[in-house]
């Protein structure tokens, strides 16, 4: 592999304007994904009751995407074989014939299988773009980079949910916003296509899955940050799987108006990813990860106490969504480095590890909503105090 000096604010190999487009592009299309992965969460109740199923019904569908991420490894070794532009192509066209499954059939068997199809796509996608940004981002910088393009989320929230909300509001149809996700999607894999140029891949000078995994085995420190980032997203999920219907049984809120609800979490998501590009550099990864997951721990136990009005709700959610976010996002660039030699492996077994939290956290959400809130909030502290330990027990250095 060529080696080129340092250019730029950013980059190894590539010129500055060529990398600041690509993370545009990333962070726009990660953006309209996002959306559509994001949006059961707020509108879980709206989708059951267009179904006609039960809420948990929507919830095991959730559950069994999430179960996915469980193989996210295999994904993460096609793409370093294939090459991250092939990959992240592959993973749009799962998303694009997923949305147009449920624009077309909008059953319950459909939107089943439609998540698990937008479920292997995110696999695809995610890990190879990470990839793409560690092999061509300076560690120095890394955390500025991972930032942008997990501006996603946030981006999620802010813009696409108040869209989806207005667009069931308007259509009286819960379905109505997947083929508009499906075109917007075909416009983001074109503009891939044309600003991620195709990688020379020689597969014999990469590792294999076999050999990146005991590559990844043999690195006590990367281990440690999977068993955090499971924690942390089983903490978020065991939340952020009730907080719509929590927000519309408490506070009666009608559809519109949980979409622009959303847009809180948007801000909060935005503004923990802007301190990450503004300080987790300068800061250092570790220590970001560590305060981010320990005021995390105090959110999930302050929201359900002093939700009690809308207004005092949103404050509760802001806080917890913007310390989870800073958290996980300054967790991002962290493993990047944990196990350089099988780079891809691991932040593939990163995903893995995110959506083995959350699936679990699926599981056990509902029930524990059935006792209260409180009892949701309480188990997320519990998950979030343990990955402290963890990462300070475990993870010494960067």
């Amino acid at each position: 592999m060529e080696k080129y000096p340092q250019t730029g604010f950013l980059l190894r190999r590539t010129h500055t304007p060529a990398m600041a487009l690509q993370l545009g592009t990333f962070l726009v299309t990660r953006m309209i994904t996002n959306t559509g992965y994001r949006m059961v969460y707020p509108f879980l109740p709206v989708i059951a009751r267009g179904l006609g199923v039960e809420l948990e019904a929507v919830a095991l569908a959730v559950t069994a995407r999430s179960s996915l991420g469980l193989i996210s490894p295999v994904f993460g070794s096609l793409a370093d074989r294939q090459g991250h532009r092939t990959a992240m192509l592959f993973g749009l066209a799962c998303f694009v014939g997923s949305m147009l499954l449920i624009a077309v059939w909008p059953s319950y068997t459909v939107l089943f299988a439609a998540l698990l199809i937008m479920g292997i796509g995110k696999l695809v996608l995610d890990p190879a773009l990470y990839a793409y940004v560690g092999d061509h981002v300076r560690y120095a910088r890394r955390g500025m980079a991972i930032a942008i393009t997990e501006m996603s989320w946030s981006g999620a929230f802010l813009l696409g949910m108040p869209m989806i909300g207005w667009l069931i509001d308007r259509t009286d149809r819960w379905y109505a916003p997947f083929s508009w996700l499906a075109g917007l999607a075909v416009v983001a894999a074109l503009v891939v296509w044309r600003v991620v140029p195709p990688e020379a891949v020689r597969p014999a000078e990469r590792p294999s899955l076999v050999n990146g995994v005991r590559i990844v085995l043999a690195h006590p420190a990367a281990l440690a940050g999977l068993a955090v980032g499971f924690l942390m997203c089983m903490a978020n999920e065991t939340i952020g799987i009730v907080y719509g219907a929590w927000m519309e049984d408490t506070f009666a809120l009608e559809v519109a108006a949980l979409g622009a609800a959303s847009m809180v979490i948007g801000v909060a998501e935005l503004s923990g990813e802007g301190l990450v590009a503004g300080i987790v550099d300068r800061l250092g990864k570790r220590r970001a990860v560590a305060g981010g997951v320990a005021l995390n721990a105090l959110a999930c136990v302050l929201l359900p106490v002093i939700g009690v009005s809308i207004a005092a709700a949103l404050v509760g959610l802001f806080l917890f969504y913007i310390t989870f976010e800073f958290a996980l996002v300054s967790l991002i660039p962290l493993m990047t480095e944990l196990a350089p030699d099988a780079r891809a492996t691991l932040l593939a077994g990163n995903v893995a590890a995110f959506s083995a939290g959350r699936m679990v956290a699926a599981l056990i959400g509902p029930p524990l909503f059935d006792v209260g809130l409180l009892a949701n909030g309480a188990a997320a502290a519990a998950f979030n105090v343990v990955a402290l330990v963890v990462l300070v027990v475990f993870v010494r250095q960067e």
